[in-house]
C-alpha cells in the first residue's frame, strides 16, 4: 500500500487483492484517516497523516495531535498499528534517553516538532521505525528542497510489532510527489492459523 498526502488531504494506495480485507475507511481530518483491515485473521489499523508545517499556529498543530490521540485511543490494544506520515520534523541522529521508542539512524539534529513525535510515540507505545535500520544518508533522506535534506516522513508501528518489520528505507531517485521521496517499510504478519471445526457424526434415524 501507499500513503500519500498533502495540503489538500491525505489517502491510500491499497492494492487490489486487499481491497475486500477492508473493513472501514473513516477520514478524521484532511490531514488524518484511518483504514482497519482483516488480513488472514490479523486486525491492521493503517494511519495516514499530515502535519502542519513549521512556522503554522500552534493551536493547528494541537489540533493534529488531538486527532492523532483520538484515533490511537479508539484502536483496541491487541490490533495491529502502522502510522506512515510526514511530521515536518526529524527526531535527529543517536538516541539518548529514547531508546524505548527509537533506534541511533536518523538525520540532523532534532528539532520541536521531532521531539513532538518522540513524545506521542513514548505515550502510545509506538516505535519509530526508520531510525531503527543504519542505511547510508541518500536511503535515509525524504525531503530534498533548493539544496535542504532531512528526514520529515516516518514509519511508527506499536513497540511489540517491531520485531515483524524487516526494512525501512527510502527509495532514492523514486518520488511520490515533488520534493518528497519514498519510503518503503517491508512488515511480516504471522497469519492465524484458523482452527479446524471438527465435524460431529451423523446419524441417520
Amino acid at each position: 500500500m501507499v500513503w500519500i498526502g498533502g495540503e489538500m488531504g491525505v489517502g491510500v494506495i491499497l492494492k487490489e487483492q486487499y481491497v475486500k480485507s477492508v473493513l472501514e475507511v473513516k477520514r478524521v481530518s484532511d490531514r488524518v484517516m484511518i483504514m482497519k483491515l482483516e488480513i488472514g485473521g490479523v486486525m491492521m489499523n493503517v494511519v495516514n497523516a499530515y502535519v502542519q508545517q513549521v512556522g503554522c499556529a500552534m493551536g493547528e498543530k494541537e489540533d493534529f495531535w488531538s486527532e492523532m490521540n483520538e484515533v490511537m485511543n479508539s484502536v483496541q490494544k491487541g490490533q495491529k498499528m502502522v502510522i506512515g506520515a510526514d511530521f515536518s520534523g526529524h527526531v535527529g541522529e543517536g538516541n539518548s534517553g529514547d531508546k524505548e521508542v527509537m533506534g541511533r539512524y536518523d538525520v540532523k539534529e532534532r528539532n520541536e516538532e521531532g521531539q513532538r513525535k518522540v513524545d506521542f510515540a513514548k505515550r502510545m507505545d509506538m516505535a519509530v521505525v526508520n531510525t531503527y535500520f543504519k542505511k547510508r544518508e541518500e536511503h535515509r533522506v525524504t525531503y530534498n528542497s533548493g539544496g535542504r535534506c532531512t528526514q520529515v516522513d516516518y514509519i511508527l508501528c506499536r513497540k511489540v510489532d517491531l520485531k515483524e518489520i524487516e526494512d525501512c528505507k527510502v527509495v532514492a531517485g523514486e518520488s511520490v510527489v515533488k520534493q518528497h521521496r519514498m519510503v518503503v517499510c517491508r512488515m511480516t504478519l504471522e497469519i492465524k492459523k484458523r482452527k479446524r471445526v471438527r465435524a460431529e457424526p451423523r446419524i441417520k434415524w
